[in-house]
């Protein structure tokens, strides 16, 4: 585990915690060891503070590679943190560009950690559980490892979309996660790929209880989450 994240975890998770009294079930479900990917449904910004701090282990998230490459005092402090913490750049320009995010994960699934992915691409505009886009799946199937099932709820109150400052206490929050899904051998065209994104975000839903939309979540003028093609 990074530096930066053990210390995070020791010294600042306690703190999220109590603030926000999340209630945690299937922990039993997260590996000891070995990669996987956690794929959830995406409520607010709330959503990966809390993700990683009730998860026992690393997990890496996507940032924006800009964040990497900031120049003077403020830029070398934010590469330092966000490789300190283990993050994933990812190039926003899409195509070929955004798709070497997946290139980067891979190794890193491949070596035994814990990847975090949105699927619906961006944070839900009203609460509703939207269509997954197929980069969690071509993901697993590329690094040959589960993808368990994460549903939140709460968090849209908590720190609702425009919302800079999180305001514990205003909902009752909920991180649900489910058994893993092995998808182990299934083949990466575009139909299996879609049957795949499907079954997930059918477990998700479980784990929610939201309605579910089956299209995908508008976009936003900045994305929230990391790349989902």
């Amino acid at each position: 585990m990074p530096l930066l994240y053990t210390i995070g975890k020791l010294a600042v998770a306690p703190t999220i915690r109590l603030a926000f009294r999340p209630t945690v079930e299937g922990l039993e479900h997260i590996p000891a060891t070995g990669g996987a990917i956690f794929a959830g449904n995406h409520l607010s910004v709330a959503d990966e503070l809390l993700l990683g701090t009730v998860v026992p282990r690393h997990l890496a998230f996507w940032a924006k590679s800009e964040y990497f490459k900031g120049t003077g005092v403020k830029g070398a402090f934010s590469k330092f943190v966000l490789t300190g913490l283990g993050a994933i750049p990812v190039e926003r320009a899409g195509g070929r560009a955004a798709l070497s995010a997946f290139d980067a994960a891979i190794p890193v699934l491949k070596a035994g950690d814990l990847v975090a992915v949105y699927p619906e691409g961006t944070r839900s505009p009203d609460g509703r559980l939207y269509r997954g886009r197929t980069g969690a799946a071509r993901l697993a199937v590329a690094a040959g490892v589960p993808i368990i099932p994460v549903g939140v709820t709460g968090t849209d109150k908590a720190q609702p979309i425009g919302t800079r400052v999180p305001r514990p206490g205003k909902a009752k929050i909920s991180i649900r996660f489910g058994k893993p899904l092995d998808f182990t051998g299934r083949s990466d065209d575009r139909t299996s790929l879609r049957e795949m994104t499907d079954e997930m975000m059918a477990e998700i839903q479980k784990l929610t209880g939201q309605e579910y939309v089956p299209r995908y979540a508008p976009k936003r003028a900045e994305p929230t989450a990391g790349p989902t093609a």
